[in-house]
């Protein structure tokens, strides 16, 4: 049995996921029936285009937040909030502790993208 060997591991958002199972589809024809779940929850939850999603990520990063990690700024990217109580409820499970105007901050870029 072949065992693969990762290469690089980084996050990305809901959009790009959507974006390589269709990639994915238009090489074998159609997926598997994971993939097939897959395409049915992206469908489902999935609402910015992929240009989009990475121009929201370009701006989150941009912000130069020093504390904000790469897989915090894909769920920002993917839970689209739309005020800074939204943007402390994604932060709150991680250690990382924001003052309320970079929450504010962070609340606006997204709705500049959106």
């Amino acid at each position: 049995m072949v065992k693969p060997q990762l290469i690089q591991e980084q996050p990305i958002s809901l959009a790009e996921v959507k974006h390589e199972l269709e990639r994915v589809k238009a090489r074998d024809g159609q997926l598997s029936f994971r993939g097939g779940k897959c395409e049915e929850y992206l469908h489902d939850f999935s609402t910015l285009s992929v240009s989009k999603a990475q121009e929201l990520r370009k701006k989150i990063d941009e912000l130069a937040i020093s504390r904000v990690k790469p897989e915090q700024i894909t769920m920002v990217v993917d839970l689209l909030p739309d005020n800074a109580d939204d943007v402390k409820m994604i932060f709150q499970g991680s250690t990382v502790s924001l003052t309320r105007k970079d929450m504010e901050r962070i609340a606006e870029t997204v709705q500049q993208v959106k």
